[in-house]
């Protein structure tokens, strides 16, 4: 409302002026007025010159600034494509060696693995061999020194019965002897040939027994010596295998984060070669583009020029001819007076290009582009004759352009505004994404780190319980021999006062005595059988002389209270073996029982831990598995987040200026509007006649 007010005052003032000139022109020179109208126009064609010649000295700077620019940024573009390519295919190579040299670390890793499992495997084999040598060769030790101590102490009946013999059998059977040291053995072991006719060979027997001894101590102790080496053997490849595999295992970790990180700065290279080449061809097109715009604008400013300066020279050369004294006092004389009439009409049409001018140049200065076809409209207008039916054309053709251009300005706007929360939100949720697969990603690590030190620690537990098992089964095997060795000798040494104390009891208590069975002969009666028949020899020999003198007259006389003594003490020392004996049955039947009990709770506990360890082992496995698939969406979600910024980067870049002047725009493109629809409406409703009438009212 106020620009139509601003309008109608506009258009009264200047409807008021060329009145006033009217009427004094009228009175004036015609030729005078002709000559005042082409300076008007010279002037007016200079300034356009000038104003044009500014136009083109800051458009030619333009050109200047913006090929240099081109040029070098062209220039820059060209060097570092071939850069980045060699660049691209140098990390490419390296890459691919990393994933070979990845793939030969996991390959050497499995191998070493495998050979420590192989050589623990050894160990353990030859560890129970070891085990088997040891114990059995300690036994059979333990048997022939039982039988050196037996055959020492002349308990030979009795040793005969014990475990020990049945070892030291054993042994003359599988031993490498000589087969005079194997009979002799043999008849040795062989009870029932003991008899009267029996004549000792102990010193040839335990020499025997001795030399066997000194063999097998020296065979264990060799073996002892070679189950050392093999030990240090063992735990130095060990070492050096576990130092391997862990170095393996640290290059393999680093060699696959070099590849990741390898990899994702090839698809940076490559997203920067492309974008380079992008642009050098955007570049090398608008420097064409802008070379032959450039060019274009220079040959029509010379044709301008030109045309220009031909048009101020004619423009001159007309004033001057007109402008003579002589020329203007030829007029007076020959030019009729002018018409009122055609003045009137000249000056209303005047008056009508005026305002319609008005509005165009008002629409002109709200415009913020299409300058050409507005100069057109204004060259139109300001031409002495005019066709208001092509004006009015031109400006429905403006006014419809105006109105596309904001429509399309509309339809970008609410692009750009849609596109704008569509790609916030896939951002959005492509952050949230990353995020919750790099919590995964650490939630994984952190279950892996855990999940390898239980698995550490349950093969360790596994490894100290077989330790523990081992040193059990050693020491209960000890034990056992320690055992029978102290059964075997009290039982023999029980024997032994029993059979002293039944000789005891013979001379002094009678009628305790106990006589051997008749199938054996015991020492006692091959003594008394040797003497009687030594007697009976001696028959029929010459009287000895008389004795010599011993003791003094009367019977012998016993030594009851003294025999009762020994005999107490032997009886003290038979319960005192029984008692220990007793003992010793009672601790090997709870250690056994011990032992057994230990064995079933280990063997649980082992398989308990070996399940355990599979578990472990394949919830590994699966956690690995789940840190390379959530590894995956994540390099995946990154590189599509990294696309998503780019497309709202590009998106900044082609919407934000709409956006930010859209107001601004539609308002001018408005004001430009309203100014065309008003010189329209002034040109549609020309009516000469009310001009007249105007006219003579001013």
């Amino acid at each position: 409302m106020a620009m139509f007010v601003t309008s109608v005052i506009l258009f009264a003032l200047v409807a008021r002026t060329q009145a006033l000139s009217t009427e004094q022109q009228m009175a004036a020179n015609p030729i005078r007025r002709v000559v005042t109208m082409l300076q008007a126009m010279e002037k007016k064609v200079t300034s356009e010159g000038e104003v044009e010649k500014d136009l083109y000295d800051k458009f030619m700077c333009y050109c200047k600034t913006g090929t240099g620019d081109l040029s070098k940024s062209i220039g820059d573009a060209e060097e570092k494509i071939p850069q980045v390519t060699a660049d691209i295919e140098a990390a490419e190579e390296s890459l691919k060696t990393l994933k070979e040299e990845l793939k030969q670390a996991q390959v050497d890793r499995t191998d070493a693995k495998a050979a420590l499992a192989e050589a623990t495997s050894i160990r353990k084999k030859e560890a129970a061999e070891f085990d088997k040598f040891s114990t059995d060769t300690k036994a059979n030790i333990a048997a022939i020194r039982a039988a050196v101590a037996a055959i020492t102490k002349g308990m030979k009946g009795g040793f005969l019965q014990t475990s020990a013999a049945s070892t030291l059998r054993h042994l003359v059977d599988t031993m490498n002897l000589v087969d005079e040291d194997r009979q002799t053995l043999g008849a040795f072991l062989e009870g029932p040939s003991w008899g009267a006719g029996y004549v000792p060979q102990s010193g040839q027997i335990t020499g025997i027994l001795k030399t066997m001894d000194d063999e097998m101590s020296a065979a264990l102790h060799d073996a002892i010596e070679e189950e050392e080496s093999r030990q240090i053997k063992y735990k130095t490849s060990a070492a050096a295998l576990n130092k391997e595999i862990a170095d393996l295992t640290e290059a393999i970790e680093t060699k696959t984060k070099k590849i990741g990180d390898t990899g994702v700065a090839i698809v940076q290279m490559k997203d920067d070669l492309d974008d380079t080449q992008k642009d050098l061809a955007a570049d090398q097109k608008f420097l064409a583009d802008l070379e032959k715009g450039c060019a274009t604008k220079t040959a029509e400013w010379q044709e301008r020029c030109k045309m220009r300066s031909a048009e101020i020279a004619a423009l001159q050369d007309t004033i001057k001819m007109l402008n003579d004294d002589d020329a203007l006092e030829l007029f007076k004389k020959t030019l009729p007076a002018p018409s009122a009439s055609l003045m009137q009409l000249s000056e209303s049409s005047k008056a009508l290009r005026a305002r319609a001018l008005l509005s165009v140049r008002s629409a002109m200065k709200a415009s913020r582009g299409n300058k050409a076809q507005l100069d057109l409209i204004e060259l139109a207008l300001s031409g002495k004759k005019v066709d208001f039916s092509k004006v009015i054309g031109m400006i429905d053709d403006m006014v419809a352009l105006l109105k596309k251009e904001q429509n399309d300005d509309n339809d970008k706007k609410e692009y750009c505004e849609m596109q704008f929360d569509t790609s916030d939100d896939k951002k959005k949720a492509l952050e949230r994404d990353l995020m919750l697969a790099n919590k995964a990603i650490d939630a994984a690590e952190k279950a892996i780190a855990t999940t390898t030190d239980e698995i550490a620690a349950l093969n360790k537990a596994i490894q100290d319980l077989d330790k523990a098992v081992m040193e059990a089964t050693v020491q209960r095997r000890n034990e056992n021999s320690d055992f029978n060795e102290l059964i075997a000798s009290d039982t023999a040494a029980k024997e032994l006062l029993l059979m002293a104390k039944n000789r005891l009891n013979k001379y002094y208590n009678p009628k305790l005595y106990i006589p051997p069975a008749k199938k054996e002969l015991s020492a006692e009666g091959a003594i008394e059988r040797q003497f009687s028949l030594a007697s009976v020899h001696q028959h029929g020999v010459a009287a000895p002389p008389p004795p010599p003198e011993t003791w003094g007259p009367g019977g012998y006389n016993k030594k009851g209270e003294e025999s009762s003594g020994v005999i107490a003490m032997i009886d003290l020392l038979i319960a005192e073996m029984d008692k220990e004996m007793t003992e010793a049955k009672a601790e090997e039947k709870d250690a056994q029982a011990d032992y057994e009990q230990m064995m079933k709770d280990s063997a649980a506990k082992r398989a308990a831990d070996s399940q355990t360890l599979t578990d472990k082992i394949a919830l590994k496995a699966d956690l690995e598995a789940e840190l390379d698939k959530q590894k995956g969406i994540a390099a995946d979600t990154t590189k599509e987040l990294y696309a998503t910024l780019k497309y709202i980067s590009s998106l900044h870049a082609e919407c934000d200026w709409l956006i930010q002047y859209f107001d601004v725009r539609k308002e001018a493109r408005t004001s430009e509007i309203q100014s065309l629809v008003d010189a329209k409406a002034v040109l549609s409703g020309a009516d000469f006649s009310l001009l007249q009438e105007q006219v003579h009212h001013y």
